[in-house]
């Protein structure tokens, strides 16, 4: 196996009542599960076994030939992104530098909210909304299905993942009551702030 399957960074019960017990249990023990295991599969010993996610992804980034191979390696790392953007005490505003780039780049913490909020509910279909630093500069970018920005050449700071699957069981269709409750109660700054460049 190339990897081994990133682990929680909290109990799956840890979010709740944010993000239930049974939402992580399908989300992180099928769905990322799922791609992890297909990964390995389609890995198992060929040239490919061995590489980390990040080379596994840039070795097959926009080769047709290596599309399964993309997908599942890029949703195992966006997948993993994720669940480190939350924590069990998260929310609220962000602090130190983090705080000071929002505020050049965004004019506002709130106008950075809502721009988040607004690209995340709007995505279309199943995907992602990123905070990344692209060039010096915050910028908030959403990718569909398994793409992610560690190919576009910008720096991830934290994901919200917006495929139902992330938020069905608990909110439903309500994405944007989703995304209210990842920024009140659940995003963690420190990680992001860890990963400036």
């Amino acid at each position: 196996m190339p990897v081994k399957i990133p682990e929680l960074p909290y109990d799956q019960d840890a979010l709740a009542p944010h993000i239930s017990e049974k939402t992580m249990a399908y989300h992180y023990g099928k769905h990322h599960l799922g791609y992890f295991n297909k990964l390995s599969a389609a890995t198992d010993g060929t040239d490919l076994e061995g590489l980390s996610l990040e080379e596994l992804i840039h070795r097959s980034s926009g080769d047709p030939e290596l599309k399964g191979i993309f997908n599942n390696a890029a949703q195992v790392w966006n997948h993993s992104f994720y669940w480190h953007s939350m924590a069990p005490s998260g929310g609220g505003m962000p602090g130190g530098g983090l705080a000071t780039l929002i505020k050049r780049d965004f004019g506002s913490f709130d106008a950075f909210l809502e721009e988040f909020k607004s690209k995340a509910a709007s995505q279309f279909g199943s995907g992602w909304a990123w905070l990344v630093v692209d060039a010096g500069t915050l910028k908030i970018v959403t990718t569909s299905n398994a793409d992610t920005p560690i190919t576009q050449g910008v720096t991830p700071l934290l994901c919200v993942d917006v495929w139902e699957h992330a938020y069905y069981l608990d909110y439903q269709n309500g994405r944007a009551d989703y995304l209210d409750v990842f920024f009140a109660d659940l995003v963690d700054w420190s990680f992001a702030e860890k990963n400036l460049p």
